[in-house]
């Protein structure tokens, strides 16, 4: 049924609206009155047939110009009857003895015709420029309305609006695929309810003439970030200019949203630095007090052995939280920008030495292979610094590692960088969890619950790292085991 209304459409002539055929009659009798009273005039002045030609001429010119073809073809017609009716001889008589009358005819046709040919192009060159003058006015509005977008909400919501109010489309649609949400303004069929993610998926534009629909592809910087689909009698240019400047919204709100966590987490890492120094402050007197007691004890004697113990205890797990109040307070006040670095030339292997001389390592020293290329390698850094990177690793080393598995600490000269690593056995760190465990109080679930740590000693050691402009990574295997590295640029040489 809908085929043959189609095809009855296509066949049916197209007559023009009632008001254009009125409009064409008054022109037609006004055009029939004005050739009457130039007939009259010249009849009675007697003007010869040269003059009274050219008068017609002028009038067909004139319909042509204002009118179009069809009304300067019939003032044509009506001027020729006119000339050979009262000025060809013989008069009163529509008897043609000259050719005259039809190279006339001729003329005042082939003269009509070139002349609403002529305005009929200007007419559409004048449209044509009109409406691009249009939408560029409605474009440029557009694109100041997109600049006070709330960035703070979805920008589909907003830009389907606008493009429906400033262009009087029909329906606007708009799929963002930083946000997976498509937002819709006006008439759409249920089977049209996701045409903009449709386009997305399909990655290809489309024009539909007959349902006055155009899709179009949001990119930035090569990558599609969505689709928009509008309906409306609107030119194809434009709507490329609306996929354009929708894409530019999405683009600056998703800019701003990543600036907004930015600051966010800034923001949030400052507050977390000034309560970590904070507490680490409190923290260090009572604990100062707490082992000068206990390393009193065990100085004066006296104690039973349960006594000893339990003090050792004290005096141990005070060391320990002195040590973790230590590294507190220098993660708070690291910067790898502002941090003023007191460096001084370091032998390496001497290096690793007072760590496992200093800290609990020594305790399990037997399970501890250290690796040196060079015994005289040495680099210009803060000592405090890489001899905390160090003391970390091997503390993670130490409680990560399966028992009685060998820890491996080597180091080496690579490309102009010293190169130091921390070998153990034990539990895997998958893929996913290998950058975040050196972000601040992150801690795999995995071992979160069977190893105790706080998740502050890796930060401690990437941001110390980078303090030196170098960089520190994991790789993790389950049969071969666990190792963290340290690469510190420059300033590695060998000792004279």
């Amino acid at each position: 049924m809908h085929d043959t209304s189609q095809m009855a459409n296509l066949i049916a002539p197209r007559w023009p609206p009632p008001q254009r055929r009125l409009k064409a009659l008054v022109q037609c009798l006004v055009t029939g009155a004005v050739l009457a009273l130039l007939t009259c005039v010249a009849f009675v002045l007697q003007t010869n047939l040269l003059t009274i030609g050219l008068l017609y001429l002028m009038v067909v010119v004139t319909v042509a110009s204002l009118f179009g073809f069809w009304q300067a073809s019939l003032t044509s017609v009506l001027a020729v009857l006119m000339l050979d009716y009262f000025f060809e001889p013989p008069l009163f008589s529509f008897s043609v003895e000259s050719p005259a009358m039809f190279l006339a005819l001729v003329t005042f046709e082939g003269i009509a015709l070139a002349i609403s040919r002529l305005q009929g192009r200007e007419l559409r060159v004048a449209r044509e420029a009109a409406a691009y003058r249009t939408g560029m006015e409605k474009l440029y509005e557009l694109s100041r309305s997109s600049l006070l977008l709330d960035l703070r909400q979805p920008p589909g919501a907003q830009i389907v609006v606008l493009i429906q109010r400033i262009f009087d489309a029909r329906a606007a649609a708009l799929f963002d695929t930083y946000l997976g949400r498509q937002d819709r303004t006006g008439d759409w069929r249920l089977d049209e309810q996701d045409l903009a993610k449709e386009c997305f998926l399909r990655d290809a534009a489309k024009d539909d003439p007959q349902a006055q629909t155009s899709e179009r592809l949001l990119r930035s910087g090569g990558k599609c970030i969505g689709a928009l689909v509008v309906r409306g009698e609107l030119n194809p240019l434009v709507v490329d200019a609306l996929a354009a400047l929708a894409a530019i919204a999405v683009d600056r709100h998703q800019s701003f949203e990543s600036e907004d966590r930015a600051e966010a987490a800034k923001q949030s890492e400052q507050l977390r630095a000034a309560v970590m120094d904070a507490l680490a402050h409190e923290l260090k007197t009572p604990l100062t007090a707490v082992q000068t007691a206990s390393s009193g004890l065990l100085e004066l004697g006296g104690l039973s052995e349960a006594q000893t113990e339990l003090v050792t205890l004290i005096d141990d797990r005070a060391v320990r939280l002195n040590e973790l109040c230590t590294r507190m307070l220098q993660t708070a006040k690291l910067d790898p920008i502002q941090v003023d670095l007191d460096k001084d030339e370091i032998n390496v292997k001497e290096l690793i030495s007072d760590v496992l001389a200093g800290g609990h390592a020594n305790r399990q020293e037997s399970r501890i292979v250290v690796a040196v290329d060079d015994p005289a390698l040495t680099m210009r850094a803060d000592r405090k610094l890489l001899g905390m990177i160090l003391a970390q690793y091997v503390d993670n080393a130490q409680k990560y590692s399966n028992p009685g598995t060998p820890i491996e600490i080597a180091a080496s000269k690579s490309h102009g960088e010293v190169l130091i690593s921390v070998h153990n056995v034990g539990p895997l760190i998958r893929i996913e969890e290998r950058e975040r465990i050196f972000d601040r109080f992150y801690r795999s679930p995995d071992v979160k619950d069977v190893v105790p740590g706080t998740g502050v000693g890796l930060s401690v050691v990437r941001k110390a790292a980078e303090a030196h402009h170098g960089h520190v990574w994991v790789i993790s295997d389950e049969k071969e085991g666990t190792t963290f590295f340290l690469s510190l640029p420059d300033g590695a040489r060998r000792a004279r």
